[in-house]
């Protein structure tokens, strides 16, 4: 099955299709690296995803709420374009999406629309506590695709 806009490569290798979930902190830029690093290895796509977690910002028609989730979408777009950069000089096919949404249903929708043979993520993102993150937690228990977890 292809998907529009992507490249397709002969398979030359275990991993065609690489999804990695991106926040801009320190546990996402090691999931970025480690994904760049498997799509260069194995000439696979890599399609990167930031959410906006629109449920921790209240009603959207919220002003405030508004400016704060146009302002982090601002943000995930500038990290994914800098991500796509990255791809591009290292010669790796790369797709990117910015959303907003629930983070593990948009990355498991996202995983699925793409077919990704492996979906990495940072141990915890920006909510820092001792336990592995929620959105981490959530996609490696509902999902049904390998995780890598940074």
């Amino acid at each position: 099955m292809s998907v529009p806009g992507v490249h397709s490569h002969m398979s030359s290798g275990i991993y065609d299709r690489i999804l990695v979930a991106t926040d801009g902190s320190d546990g996402a830029n090691r999931a970025v690296e480690h994904a760049l690093d498997l799509g260069e290895r194995y000439g696979a796509t890599v399609h990167a995803i930031f959410v906006v977690d629109t449920a921790r910002y209240g009603e959207p028609a919220l002003s405030t709420a508004e400016l704060v989730i146009d302002e982090l979408g601002d943000e995930g777009s500038d990290l994914l374009a800098e991500l796509a950069g990255r791809a591009d000089n290292a010669g790796i096919d790369v797709e990117t999406r910015c959303c907003q949404g629930q983070p593990h249903r948009e990355i498991l929708d996202y995983a699925e629309a793409v077919d990704a043979d492996l979906v990495v993520m940072g141990y915890q993102g920006r909510t820092h506590d001792a336990h592995i993150g929620s959105v981490t937690d959530r996609v490696v228990r509902t999902g049904e695709r390998p995780v890598l977890i940074a």
